[in-house]
């Protein structure tokens, strides 16, 4: 027998996914996880019984509902699916996904839209920190069309702006949690910091790399990945995450210098294949290690002193723009804001046909 549920399909920034409200799923985390591997097809290589689209980026899930939080709208609990496992992470956050929370929630009645444009605060459950995302809404409804371009994504649409307001340390307590800026890991200098997504930084030139690589030469590069996987296990270890081998995160993150004391190179891994364009949240870890003194990342830049910069992250299909907030000077200073523009649009809306076996208890 099979049943249905609602389900719409968005894409978000450079992702795409089925997003759910809650109440559309089994409230029991197992079986809503199983109802989950199977709306994507996992685990299968090619997620062919499914909507999943045989990648890492195209195997995730958003699910929405009212905040009871003070000053919150809605909550966002992101769920990463495996694609060749039957594993679901709810550790880590998504901020590509997350650009299509607010118009999302807006559609299904959970905000109330205003004509113009909308505001919508989200607390994100994964990395329990809180994102304000600006909507356009003429006439109270959702715009998705519109002249605002995303490296990563063809064509253009509505601009959705997302400001991170406590983003820093929120999973494991700390921004750095080892303590330390700068940890060497088995013989390699690494930043292990938690800002927005928990990442493991390291130069690319400590594994022999240029830093420019393909996202194809680094996935084929067998070897490079297998270290970068030991570094990323002994570094989840010591940011207080245990054992990470089944786990996203942290992500390890290459990165080289990008030309000028704004720009930073990145490659992004999710965590075992190189990212076509990058991750928001990563984005927002690798710039605010690119401002903070004594990180990796910090020594392929320059100083940055208080107030609002803009720090451009290439990736390999591109570009993101982060704009950070910089407070005090010196040893003292600190990431307190970080905001970027991304955009989204509904692709289908619908209903899933599932086996009615994924339900039971």
């Amino acid at each position: 027998m099979q049943r249905t549920i609602p389900c719409v399909f968005m894409r978000g920034g450079t992702s795409r996914g089925p997003y759910f409200r809650a109440d559309w799923l089994p409230p029991d985390s197992g079986r809503r996880d199983r109802v989950l591997l199977g709306a994507m097809g996992s685990p299968h290589e090619l997620q062919i019984d499914g909507l999943g689209g045989g990648n890492t980026l195209t195997s995730k899930v958003a699910i929405v509902s009212p905040s009871t939080r003070p000053g919150c709208d809605v909550d966002y609990l992101f769920a990463q699916v495996s694609v060749e496992q039957a594993l679901v992470d709810t550790r880590p956050n998504c901020g590509n996904l997350l650009s299509g929370v607010a118009p999302f929630a807006i559609e299904q009645a959970m905000v109330p839209a205003a004509d113009g444009f909308t505001r919508v605060r989200i607390y994100n459950v994964n990395t329990r920190s809180t994102i304000d995302a600006v909507v356009q809404t003429p006439g109270g409804r959702v715009e998705y069309e519109g002249d605002t371009r995303i490296d990563g994504v063809p064509g253009s649409a509505a601009p959705i702006r997302l400001d991170f307001l406590d983003a820093w340390g929120t999973v494991t307590g700390k921004v750095f949690p080892t303590g330390s800026a700068t940890d060497v890991v088995d013989g390699v200098p690494a930043t292990c910091i938690d800002a927005a997504m928990p990442l493991m930084i390291v130069a690319a030139g400590s594994l022999g790399l240029r830093g420019d690589e393909t996202p194809d030469q680094l996935d084929a590069d067998a070897g490079m990945r297998a270290r970068l996987e030991a570094l990323r296990r002994e570094a989840g270890r010591r940011m207080g995450l245990g054992d990470v081998a089944d786990s996203v995160v942290p992500k390890p993150v290459l990165v080289s210098a990008g030309g000028h004391p704004g720009r930073i190179v990145s490659r992004y891994f999710t965590p075992h294949r190189c990212h076509r364009s990058h991750a928001v949240t990563g984005a927002i870890g690798v710039a605010t290690a690119f401002v903070t003194p004594g990180t990796v990342p910090f020594r392929l830049g320059a100083a940055h002193g208080p107030g609002t910069h803009r720090i451009e992250v290439a990736h390999p299909s591109g570009r993101i723009e982060i704009d950070v907030e910089l407070r005090g000077e010196g040893p003292s200073q600190e990431v307190v804001g970080a905001g970027l523009i991304r955009t989204a649009r509904k692709i289908m809306e619908g209903q899933l046909y599932l086996p009615a076996r994924l339900f039971e208890g």
